[in-house]
């Protein structure tokens, strides 16, 4: 009974993260099922950061950078919630 069994991966196994970065941090944004709205979303978001760019900078707050990546359901934290668009919540940052 030492052998490892190899389970197959579902479709719903595998979904596309937005992934927002500042500096070395780096924390899923939002998740999607399938590459093509996870690639909108992350144009969208990065279309608001431009949009607030003064602001960002104003406050002295590095602006985040967006990418798309496969991440796994059961990779996800257990309390994990999306992320607004410019990548911070009640005056933190990711």
């Amino acid at each position: 009974m030492s052998q490892i069994i190899s389970l197959p991966r579902t479709a719903e196994d595998t979904l596309w993260a937005v992934v927002a970065s500042v500096g070395r941090r780096n924390r899923v944004a939002e998740i999607f099922s399938n590459r093509a709205a996870a690639l909108a979303d992350r144009a969208w978001r990065e279309q608001q950061v431009q949009a607030y760019l003064g602001f960002l900078k104003s406050c002295e707050h590095p602006p985040p950078r967006y990418s798309v990546a496969p991440v796994r359901r059961t990779d996800l934290p257990r309390g994990w919630k999306p992320l607004p668009a410019l990548g911070f919540l009640r005056g933190r940052f990711i």
